[in-house]
């Protein structure tokens, strides 16, 4: 096979990975009943000056299944770290017993699952336009190369099926999220 064709071919390999790996991210911060310490992965604090993610100034643990505990370093950030977790519309009512933050997370409604599941399936649909988006860039260099009928057609075949292969699997991760999500 023509190097400039297996260097297309790897490129847009590597960019149809990225485009589940950023799913999959996008996947672990929608809560699915149980308290995760991502849940809190897009809180800021306003710490000397600047705001600053909760994970670099406090511990994030969870000692239960319903229950996410902030211990801060510093106890005077106690305050702002609560008014951070208010602010940041997660749905949380955090409490401050002096010492960290705790927060009891509620169980989900049926009606919030169908959101839930809903904002997995956009997060998949981005996901499968990313790779599609890759698939016709590979294409389009595909054909402004000099080459072959038989190679410039045998490589379009490649990049279908790593295509499909990336589709798959998106769809295989959104199943099993979804049943992540629905499971009371």
């Amino acid at each position: 096979m023509n190097e400039e064709v297996k260097f297309i071919l790897d490129t847009t390999k590597e960019s149809m990975d990225a485009s589940i790996s950023h799913l999959e991210k996008a996947l672990v911060k929608i809560r699915a009943g149980k308290a995760s310490p991502m849940m809190l992965s897009t809180v800021m604090v306003e710490y000397y000056g600047s705001q600053t993610p909760l994970s670099q100034i406090a511990n994030i643990n969870t000692p239960d299944a319903r229950t996410l505990s902030v211990q801060p370093w510093e106890k005077s950030l106690l305050s702002e770290i609560e008014t951070a977790i208010m602010n940041a519309n997660l749905g949380f009512n955090p409490m401050n017993n002096g010492e960290m933050v705790i927060i009891n997370v509620p169980p989900l409604t049926e009606e919030r699952r169908l959101q839930l599941v809903k904002q997995a399936k956009s997060e998949a649909e981005d996901a499968k336009v990313g790779v599609r988006s890759a698939r016709q860039d590979a294409n389009k260099e595909l054909k402004s190369l000099d080459i072959s009928e038989d190679l410039l057609s045998n490589a379009e075949v490649d990049v279908q099926e790593l295509t499909d292969n990336h589709i798959s699997k998106i769809d295989a991760i959104l199943t099993a999220k979804e049943a992540e999500i629905m499971k009371v």
